[in-house]
């Protein structure tokens, strides 16, 4: 067998302990799992000790960002591809009507109640309060360098599920 001449390195196995020598071989999908493992179970943990969910979040800011009030098919086909299944957001829509949070029109549109505001607002206030312990010792500039890079990464290895470039 002839020696290889592809002078690129080889990955390293993940390793935690990784010196900042050797991140450059680091896998990027063990490092952007880890992170987002655990910034979601974080967030995840806090909200379940006030009895909110994750996804409750997304369906109140969605509605409440939505240029015109929507349709319960308009919120769970804009938040389906952030869901854990086909049917979770339907069912955080109904959760949020049994709660009040979310009153439905005689022409089916969505809106917030006064409640459903107050614990959106209480929310936008938790996951901030999050969001700077994660963002400890990040600069806004570090953090946006950070995002650029994944958002190419993913562009490059075809974020829609197709490859973008085939090795």
């Amino acid at each position: 067998m002839e020696p290889s001449t592809d002078n690129r390195p080889d990955q390293a196995p993940a390793d935690p302990a990784a010196t900042d020598e050797t991140l450059a071989a680091q896998p990027i999908g063990y490092w952007s799992g880890l992170v987002h493992t655990a910034v979601t179970r974080r967030l995840r943990d806090a909200m379940a000790r006030i009895d909110v969910t994750q996804p409750q979040y997304w369906v109140l800011n969605h509605v409440k960002h939505s240029p015109g009030a929507p349709s319960r098919q308009e919120v769970v086909e804009g938040l389906t591809p952030l869901a854990d299944g086909p049917h979770e957001i339907g069912r955080v829509v109904d959760q949020l009507l049994h709660r009040a949070w979310l009153r439905r029109e005689a022409d089916q549109r969505l809106h917030l109640t006064d409640d459903g505001e107050a614990a959106r607002v209480r929310l936008r206030e938790l996951a901030s309060d999050l969001r700077a312990v994660v963002h400890e010792g990040v600069s806004d500039e570090e953090y946006v360098a950070a995002l650029k890079v994944l958002r190419r990464m993913a562009a490059n290895a075809g974020s829609d599920g197709e490859s973008a470039r085939t090795p």
